[in-house]
């Protein structure tokens, strides 16, 4: 029987850590599965609430800070010092696995030695609301390999993992590393390509493998100004994996200038989208076309983006929501984000 180590991190989420646990150890039968509460100094019960848990059950053990570390070291904290199962997966406090995603996950790296972890669908839920239905039953995997995996992910310039669906190989967590600290938003996409790049990548099909809570607590930004740092932080990511795995990814300045393109084009149109929904008084367009001019120097200023911005600015802030429905581009956009959410919904890689 495999054996899963499962790390939650805990900060003032004390009041969701039952529910946590329980998804953990009660709902994953077929893997013997350890658990490690990390309470990072909440300033509530959450220590007490995971010490009571730990008292009820021996699979559990809590470790607690004498203050605050912040999440990144509490993360490598578990993952690197910790876990010591053939498995390891990393579960934020205010999520939950679905039933069976420990098993179905241990079924497809068990079967496929050259995976390094694998991961499914996860479902997003709003806080406050009900679970939404899962899917329990795998219509199969599929392993991709690495280096297309990875290679696909400079080229969209975008993860498509939220965290709580990934189950890891120990042991290249542990050759591999954790996550960077120097990347406090990105860490979690930067650390998935470099173990793309040490090793292939499973995916669990047809079955939903954690729930992901949404509420303003979020370690995901969604905030305008958010959204620029979000692209910042992506940039030093792509660009992190590139210096320490250059070595094994050949033909790193193309994946490099697929990354920047790829993140050029998505600053500049959420420039110009500023313009077709009037939030230009909200939206940091200078700043966006800013960080593309970095991305691409020199370069920027031939991509169809910035000819859609270019003529929105012609046209004027004031003007253009109410033209909106006569421009092309922006036609196809709506049409494109309704296309884009149905292959990430559908595919997840």
């Amino acid at each position: 029987m495999s054996t899963v180590s499962v790390v939650i991190p805990c900060y003032k989420y004390g009041h969701f850590l039952a529910d946590c646990v329980k998804s953990v150890l009660d709902e994953q039968e077929g893997v013997d599965v350890r658990v490690l509460i990390i309470d990072d100094a909440s300033p509530d019960d959450s220590a007490e609430v995971a010490r009571a848990l730990a008292a009820a059950d021996p699979r559990i053990e809590v470790r607690g800070h004498a203050r605050n570390q912040g999440h990144i070291a509490t993360y490598n904290e578990g993952l690197l010092e910790w876990a010591d199962g053939d498995y390891v997966a990393l579960l934020s406090a205010d999520d939950r696995l679905v039933p069976g995603a420990l098993v179905r996950a241990a079924a497809l790296l068990d079967a496929h030695p050259e995976a390094g972890f694998a991961y499914g669908r996860p479902l997003r839920f709003r806080h406050g609301g009900p679970l939404p239905a899962a899917r329990t039953r795998s219509t199969g995997s599929v392993v991709y390999p690495g280096r297309w995996w990875l290679e696909r992910r400079f080229r969209e310039g975008t993860g498509c993992i939220t965290s709580p669906e990934v189950v890891v190989r120990t042991s290249l967590q542990r050759k591999v590393g954790g996550y960077d600290p120097e990347l406090p938003h990105a860490g979690d996409i930067e650390m998935w390509m470099r173990l793309a790049a040490h090793a292939d990548v499973g995916y669990v099909r047809g079955a939903d493998q954690a729930f992901y809570r949404v509420h303003g607590n979020n370690m995901s930004t969604t905030d305008f100004g958010g959204q620029l740092d979000d692209l910042r932080q992506r940039l030093v990511a792509f660009d992190s994996v590139l210096d320490k795995c250059a070595d094994l990814l050949p033909g790193a300045d193309r994946l490099s200038v697929a990354a920047r393109t790829r993140l050029a084009r998505y600053a500049l149109r959420r420039a110009y989208r500023a313009y077709d929904r009037g939030r230009t008084a909200l939206v940091p367009v200078d700043e966006l076309v800013e960080f593309a001019a970095e991305c691409l120097p020199g370069g920027y200023t031939s991509l169809a983006e910035y000819r859609a911005l270019r003529r929105r600015r012609r046209v004027g802030a004031r003007v253009m929501p109410y033209l909106q429905p006569l421009v092309l581009s922006a036609v196809v956009d709506r049409g494109r984000e309704w296309l884009w959410w149905r292959s990430w919904k559908r595919r997840g890689i």
